[in-house]
């Protein structure tokens, strides 16, 4: 008897063993295009808090010829997005603002148009801002910083539609969120980061970073494939803009954020219900989707994605298998999302 249950207990153990090479196996044939002397990828898979896949693919760094690492920071770009609604929130926690407050109460110097925006519009892509990459002067050069953002909006007296009354994802919210952290806080908006978030929670190699403050460690630099042969593209003129996208973390880091998203460590009930709530529907996207603050809302996944010159990312989270999927990638091409949700499907029966 003993025997035959010790030869059924091994007979389940290879099946898991299998079952598991053969979904490890399914996952390295999504990641080949990442794979090889070429811009690469950092890819996480979670199941209740645990690693099921943590491994890097290609090169973070083309010219020294440096592999991608669980611990390769990457530059996130929207997934930045998630953070600096984090930091509204925590200040809302602690009655610095309210998400009700007019953007022009903690920024003066914008239009008389944009009195009835609020932060929570803001939050979730209904505020109406015109976009900053739109108001950019042609021929220029030097990248753009937050003041200078604040200022190209003060001197535009228009806008999308009334505020709260549609959707259109604006990179100008966030960057303008940003720098209400900062006027509420009293302190920079890296250093209100570092403390309240990433400290915290140990992301300990995670920073915005900002040109000639602290450099980023086990950096990968992007990529774009121009004539079939890849070129660094690592920044432009935007991006050096700190709330929309300046965030760099790896997916070791990110492990850390997404843990602290189920309780209440770092954001109460109240404001992870903000979050990860449906304010608005998702239009002029190719996806279909809610935006809650920060965060996209498809069925049962909570999501965003990330695009700068030579960086694409996202993160998937299905709360309630306990299930998350980090791609980070230096490279143009190819978007991750999509990916990302076929390197869950086997991972959610």
């Amino acid at each position: 008897m003993h025997r035959l249950t010790a030869l059924l207990a091994s007979m389940i153990f290879l099946a898991g063993t299998a079952g598991c090479t053969n979904r490890t196996a399914a996952v390295d044939r999504l990641m080949q295009k990442y794979d090889g002397d070429v811009p690469g990828a950092s890819l996480l898979i979670l199941k209740d808090g645990k690693p099921l896949v943590r491994r890097g693919y290609g090169l973070a760094n083309l010219e020294q010829h440096e592999k991608a690492s669980p611990a390769t920071n990457y530059r996130l770009a929207s997934v930045t997005k998630q953070f600096t609604a984090a930091a509204i929130l925590l200040l809302a926690q602690d009655g610095r603002l309210k998400l009700d407050d007019s953007i022009r109460h903690w920024l003066p110097s914008l239009p008389a148009n944009t009195d009835k925006v609020t932060l929570r519009e803001l939050l979730s892509h209904t505020g109406g801002l015109i976009d900053y990459e739109d108001l950019i002067p042609a021929g220029t050069t030097e990248q753009l910083n937050d003041n200078d953002v604040l200022r190209m909006l003060s001197a535009t007296p228009k806008s999308y539609f009334t505020p709260g009354s549609a959707y259109r994802y604006s990179n100008s919210g966030y960057v303008l969120l940003g720098l209400v952290v900062e006027q509420a806080s009293g302190e920079s908006l890296p250093a209100f980061l570092q403390q309240r978030i990433f400290r915290p929670l140990h992301m300990d190699h995670t920073l915005l970073y900002v040109r000639g403050s602290p450099e980023v460690s086990h950096r990968a630099y992007g990529y774009s494939e121009e004539n079939g042969a890849w070129k660094r593209t690592d920044q432009d003129v935007t991006s050096a803009t700190r709330g929309d996208g300046g965030i760099y973390s790896s997916i070791d880091d990110m492990a850390k954020w997404d843990a602290a998203l189920y309780d209440d460590r770092l954001l109460s009930d109240a404001s992870r219900k903000v979050a990860f709530s449906p304010h608005a529907k998702v239009t002029g996207e190719p996806y279909e989707a809610s935006y809650g603050s920060g965060w996209r809302i498809t069925g049962d996944t909570l999501w965003h994605s990330g695009e700068s010159i030579g960086f694409r990312n996202v993160i998937v989270r299905w709360p309630r298998q306990h299930l998350t999927v980090i791609l980070l990638s230096n490279r143009n091409d190819p978007e991750p999302y999509r990916t990302a949700l076929s390197i869950a499907e086997p991972f959610l029966h």
